[in-house]
């Protein structure tokens, strides 16, 4: 009976697992704290699916705030895919790569605190995220995925790293209430629509720096 009584008590207030080399806790208040080192890819491409420990039936809809702790070198690819009720997001300074998808479809996600380490974003990680309205992208990333801000529609102002040198396909496609882009000066290339649909731009900066610039990567600003 104590160990029954015991049992309803921690599922009530946390959960506690390990998987691979991360630990993660999910608290009472929807605070899930990722700590360990390596984190490994949870997207399947096929079935769009994550096998994310804490996105199961049980933790999902409870995830309210991600906190992701020192040490941990990485998020995995459709980490957080699909996280409907999560509302912000604070990477620790340890974090260099984040994963495909990794937060794709979380669509009230609002506040995003990035890593000063952080190097690479991956395709469609905030694809959809359409409650973000500002984003700064810190000087350290010098590589960011195809999609990586699609349809992120609440966008309204971003600072773009000044290391990335190219600007992929569909990078923020859809972003209709983004207003002012400044392009940096290490920036060559700007990919296939990049920019498609983002009807609300009144201002582009566009370096000397860039040596090409695809089709339709400005298609339907107004």
């Amino acid at each position: 009976m104590k160990k029954n009584l015991l049992f309803v008590l921690l599922t009530m207030f946390s959960f506690n697992a390990i998987h691979a080399e991360i630990t993660w806790n999910l608290s009472s208040d929807g605070t899930l704290t990722i700590s360990g080192t390596d984190m490994p890819d949870y997207y399947n491409d096929l079935s769009q699916y994550s096998s994310a420990p804490w996105l199961g039936i049980d933790h999902k809809d409870k995830i309210k705030k991600i906190v992701i702790e020192n040490g941990v070198t990485n998020i995995g690819s459709g980490a957080f895919y699909n996280c409907y009720n999560l509302i912000s997001v604070t990477i620790a300074n340890s974090v260099k790569s984040i994963g495909r998808c990794a937060f794709k479809h979380s669509n009230y996600l609002a506040s995003v605190t990035l890593g000063n380490s952080l190097t690479n974003i991956g395709e469609e990680a905030f694809y959809n995220c359409f409650s973000i309205t500002s984003m700064t992208i810190p000087n350290s990333v010098t590589s960011i995925g195809e999609s990586a801000f699609g349809q992120c529609s609440g966008l309204t102002s971003v600072t773009i790293s000044n290391s990335v040198t190219s600007i992929e396909k569909s990078t923020f496609l859809g972003c209709k209430n983004l207003t002012s882009v400044i392009i940096p000066n290490a920036v060559k290339s700007i990919g296939d629509a990049a920019f498609a649909g983002c009807s609300g731009l009144t201002s582009v900066t566009i370096p000397n720096s860039v040596e090409s610039i695809g089709v339709s990567a400005f298609y339907q600003c107004i």
